[in-house]
């Protein structure tokens, strides 16, 4: 199956899956992001709304999440394994490898996995796969099963399903908006969304720690490759001279991505997590010649055409290194 007849009978698969379950345990991405968040705290609400059982799951060292995302209500949060796992259908939500949510109970035999995403890359890992890549983001996929489904949509579920929207559209800027999804943005607010709070909540409430760390980082960009790579370096010395925590990292790249000329916008910075890579790359293509989302696999990462990320243990110069071998490899400079 392909294209939107492809679509159209995996929805159908997942609306049955859905509508017959009794017992769910939603998940996601590790280190999510606005669209994961909102559309895990959305599905899990549509399906207990439906009267389901319905769990989410994220690892203790998720938190604390991003200073941005603190606000969305996740009701059902377990962060360690649910007694009855096996008994549950697990469903991932915009997660385009399995790799990118590393804990084993979720891949046992037998295991049902409902897969809805709309990364162009995602590798299909689920017993029942909704990939719709034409969705600007999962939760456009969510707004419409919610429909299909007959669920009323609650301010609580317009809200999770609003900031999903207007982060993974860059705030209705980026080239995945079209009219689809400003039709869902209206549907939203009809349905009780409050524009200017969740707005002001998103990108107007930051902490002055967050604001110390953008300045060590904005004081730190260099250009690479002739212009074309605009990045910089964000320390573990770095956040204890601000008393900054590495989830008031969100949004800093987009300072970088907006540079006259540059290519691919890059942010590395250290991480303090045990049992993890030392140090995440993300990613931005400015004007998309380049697919970063290939540049992150090539490390085990993934993301979208625009937007990636990976981890390594590589030190920073190294990393410019191979960002700089692979921007080039893909522009055939």
């Amino acid at each position: 199956m392909s294209g939107q007849n492809g679509v159209a009978s995996s929805r159908k698969l997942v609306l049955d899956e859905l509508r017959d379950g009794e017992r769910f345990v939603l998940t996601t991405h590790e280190h999510p992001d606005g669209d994961a968040l909102g559309s895990l705290a959305a599905m899990q609400q549509v399906l207990c709304a439906m009267g389901k059982d319905a769990v989410s799951f994220m690892a203790a060292e998720e938190f604390p999440l991003p200073y941005e995302y603190r606000f969305i209500e996740l009701p059902q949060l377990v962060t360690s394994v649910p007694d009855d796992v096996e008994d549950r259908t697990v469903i991932f939500l915009d997660c385009g490898n399995i790799d990118r949510m590393p804990v084993d109970f979720l891949r046992s035999d037998g295991t049902k996995v409902i897969n809805i995403d709309h990364h162009h890359d995602n590798t299909r890992f689920g017993t029942i796969n909704l990939v719709d890549i034409d969705a600007s983001c999962t939760a456009e996929i969510l707004f419409d099963l919610a429909g299909l489904l007959g669920v009323e949509l609650t301010p609580e579920i317009a809200n999770a399903l609003y900031v999903a929207l207007v982060t993974d559209t860059g705030r209705f800027m980026y080239e995945n908006t079209d009219a689809r999804s400003h039709r869902m943005a209206a549907g939203l607010i009809e349905a009780g969304v409050q524009v200017n709070d969740v707005y002001r909540r998103l990108y107007e409430h930051a902490p002055i720690e967050k604001l110390k760390l953008l300045a060590h980082a904005l004081d730190r960009i260099e250009l690479r490759d002739d212009g074309r790579i605009a990045v910089t370096y964000i320390s573990a010395e770095d956040y204890a001279l601000t008393g900054a925590s590495e989830a008031l990292t969100e949004g800093i790249i987009d300072h970088l991505r907006t540079i006259d000329g540059a290519v691919v916008a890059a942010v590395v910075r250290d991480r303090g997590e045990a049992g993890r890579a030392a140090r995440k790359v993300s990613m931005r293509s400015t004007d998309g010649r380049v697919d970063v989302s290939a540049i992150a696999r090539a490390h085990g990462g993934g993301g979208h055409w625009r937007a990636a990320g990976f981890g390594t243990d590589l030190p920073y110069e190294q990393v410019v290194e191979f960002l700089t071998r692979e921007i080039e490899t893909q522009l055939q400079i």
